[in-house]
């Protein structure tokens, strides 16, 4: 699919059928964005999914392998996680899916909070280029991106998403 064809919004409906189906049904679910478009997204989720307020949010800025490389973005946000991590199905929501490090590193600080059951992953898009053996359990969409190029999701004020392609 050509990135001008991308529609954020019909990816989001796609990957919320394959959640909700997968998930009915499932007990101790939990939904845990990685800031920021996953947290978006998450947010989003929780309201379509039976979570009773099992939404929380990392950001893996202090726990990425490439910290010391790429330094710290702009802003930091604290990470909530306000429901017991321990025993619970996380579903860990991200927007796009490259390298694996973020999921990685998201993984990593959720172990902090205690020993979930079962950790899947969503994620809107997988762009491959994976460095790490880590697999989305849904995607919407599955695309190639050239060298120097990467997927922003965007959120307008109303809620709407939309994606942006930025050249590095």
């Amino acid at each position: 699919m050509p990135i001008s064809d991308l529609d954020a919004e019909a990816l989001y409906a796609a990957l919320a059928r394959q959640v909700k189906d997968a998930l009915s049904g499932a007990d101790h679910v939990a939904l845990v964005g990685i800031y920021s478009g996953g947290a978006w997204l998450a947010d989003r989720l929780a309201q379509e999914l039976p979570v009773e307020g099992r939404l929380g949010y990392i950001d893996v800025s202090f726990y990425r392998d490439d910290y010391a490389e790429k330094g710290l973005p702009a802003e930091v946000k604290p990470s909530q996680i306000p429901f017991d991590v321990e025993g619970a199905t996380i579903l860990l929501v991200d927007d796009v899916l490259y390298t694996g490090r973020t999921t990685r590193a998201a993984i990593n600080e959720l172990f902090d909070y205690g020993r979930p059951a079962r950790i899947m992953l969503a994620a809107l898009v997988d762009r491959g280029g994976r460095e790490l053996p880590i697999a989305a359990d849904f995607v919407a969409e599955t695309l190639t991106l050239p060298p120097g190029e990467r997927l922003v999701l965007q959120r307008a004020e109303d809620g709407r998403l939309s994606f942006t392609v930025d050249h590095a």
